[in-house]
């Protein structure tokens, strides 16, 4: 069963690119104490989440941050290497914190894996958004499978 609004965020580690090389980021690093708006994409580079999704935050980054959310965070099913490089095409390197689910470990323990196999991509996250306050979801919301309507900054924080 999916994740829902009230639960609580499964213990999960994420791989961060820093300038050290690689790494490890706890859900508890990563939401603890924090107002956290997470956002997932299918893939980094794709068309949807690079012209729409990505730039939702980008565009309301400051609108957001003063809604009270501490950290904006994006979880893709891609390796830390290819969000890093994604972050510095778009401008999102230093706003947007790249989170790394390269197994797709976190992204199956919140239930929102799709196979996009027939696409040559494997096990993908959904595009999703949510509030987390704490480690504790707030606010969902979930696209279909190949659209954009609920996950965007301007809906998910009511901009």
């Amino acid at each position: 069963m999916p994740i829902a609004v009230g639960d609580r965020l499964p213990d999960a580690t994420f791989i961060i690119a820093s300038p050290g090389g690689p790494s490890p980021a706890t859900t508890s690093d990563v939401f603890a104490g924090k107002t956290v708006v997470l956002f997932a994409v299918p893939g980094a580079f794709t068309p949807t989440c690079s012209n729409q999704h990505l730039p939702s935050y980008l565009r309301n980054y400051d609108a957001v941050k003063a809604t009270g959310v501490d950290t904006i965070a994006c979880v893709a099913v891609n390796d830390p290497f290819v969000l890093a490089a994604w972050a510095e095409q778009t401008g999102a390197a230093g706003r947007i914190l790249m989170l790394s689910d390269g197994n797709a470990a976190f992204t199956r323990a919140l239930g929102l894996e799709m196979d996009s196999s027939r696409f040559g991509m494997g096990i993908r996250s959904r595009r999703y958004a949510m509030v987390v306050n704490d480690g504790v979801v707030t606010r969902l919301n979930v696209d279909n499978p190949g659209e954009f309507e609920v996950s965007g900054a301007e809906y998910t924080c009511g901009l």
